[in-house]
């Protein structure tokens, strides 16, 4: 099967992505709607995978950034009938390396996807990160 990715956020099927992302993954299932768009809306940069064959949109990552030395990136997502081709490796490969981020200071969460991570350079932090956890 072939895949096309696209960084076009027109291009994204927004329907399909709220679905995916209230229901899907155990990250994002607490957004609305709204929270959903404004994140695509204000995202410094997107990577949309789509079936090459229907154009029906099977993956999603989204990114945002200072623009000059940090990217931080979040909701790498691809649909279970796209999984085991590497999908999410070409996604993150085109988010940090094939963009204008190649030399940024990257940063993530993940509970579930160390090991995709780490084939780009992701590590745990040294002594000098803090983070302030979210409070809900």
């Amino acid at each position: 099967m072939t895949y096309i990715l696209s960084t076009d956020k027109e291009r994204v099927d927004r329907d399909w992505l709220w679905t995916q992302l209230s229901t899907n993954v155990y990250w994002a299932k607490w957004r609305t709607r709204a929270d959903v768009e404004a994140q695509l809306d204000n995202a410094w940069r997107i990577v949309g995978a789509y079936d090459g064959k229907t154009g029906g949109m099977v993956g999603y990552a989204r990114a945002f950034s200072d623009g000059v030395a940090l990217a931080y990136l979040a909701d790498v997502y691809v649909h279970e009938s796209a999984r085991g081709r590497s999908l999410g490796k070409a996604m993150v490969q085109e988010m940090i390396d094939g963009g204008p981020g190649a030399n940024f200071r990257w940063m993530l969460h993940t509970g579930d996807a160390h090991r995709l991570y780490e084939q780009f350079g992701f590590s745990e932090p040294d002594a000098r990160y803090m983070e302030r956890r979210e409070v809900r």
